[in-house]
């Protein structure tokens, strides 16, 4: 939305604004709900990533949570800058992301170990280069929205092929977040007229934030349940402070 206030980063040039008014509250923080709702995202990546390292889960899952932190601290440049460069740094993450999952999902049952990660890799060059001259807008949504879809058929096959109900409900809690979360966004970018109108806005866009970071972890924590059970090491889950789940494992003494 238009400047509310002094602008320190100076005009906008991302392609991309959101409903809330910019610097309405610093002249360093373009938006700032739609910043700071990040910050949950990168606490909740790090206590995954803690939880990895600790128990010696697969670099995979390392890998993971920390490009979930690399995704909220691009978009937290992002939405203080309203700056493209900064909008790549959301938007590219965005996309490795989703092709790291896709990784973690297939590779399991793909027969040509090599040729998968080379490919998602040149794929992942490919279109952050591709995408630094195009600026893709529509185009960029439709490409992230494909992604998020292929994934879907297998973490389905997943969550009916697992037994154990804490797990499942991991899978349950994963499917509500993205759907509340999408339907936060969706109601941010369509009634956004309609919302600037209001005595207080809700912050859809930083509740999408909010919900995605939570999202982001049940996904994890589900599918390190699953290859977990996978590798035979009897995972199980338990609940940090009495709330927060993350599965448990014990490692045959072979390994």
């Amino acid at each position: 939305m238009a400047d509310a206030g002094s602008s320190f980063w100076g005009p906008v040039t991302s392609t991309i604004e959101c409903c809330e008014k910019n610097y309405a509250y610093s002249s360093y923080i373009a938006e700032f709900f739609n910043t700071l709702s990040n910050i949950p995202s990168i606490l909740l990546a790090l206590i995954g990533l803690i939880n990895v390292l600790r128990q010696r889960f697969e670099k995979r899952f390392s890998i993971l949570h920390i490009s979930n932190m690399i995704l909220a601290i691009g978009s937290m440049l992002y939405h203080a800058t309203l700056q493209h460069v900064q909008q790549q740094s959301d938007e590219t993450p965005m996309v490795w992301e989703m092709l790291l999952y896709m990784y973690i999902l297939y590779s399991p049952d793909w027969h040509y170990r090599s040729t998968m990660p080379i490919f998602l890799f040149l794929y992942g060059a490919v279109f952050a280069a591709v995408h630094s001259v195009a600026r893709f807008e529509i185009g960029f949504k439709v490409h992230y929205v494909i992604l998020c879809l292929l994934c879907i058929p297998r973490m389905y096959k997943y969550y009916i092929y697992t037994q154990d109900l804490s797990a499942k409900r991991i899978a349950k809690l994963y499917v509500a977040t993205l759907l509340i979360g999408s339907l936060c966004w969706l109601c941010d970018n369509v009634y956004c007229e309609e919302i600037s109108s209001w005595t207080v806005n809700p912050q859809g866009h930083a509740l999408w934030h909010l919900f995605m970071g939570f999202n982001s972890y049940f996904a994890n924590t589900f599918l390190m349940f699953c290859r977990a059970q996978q590798r035979g090491w009897g995972p199980k889950v338990v609940h940090f402070m009495g709330v927060l789940p993350y599965v448990k494992i014990e490692k045959p003494k072979t390994q």
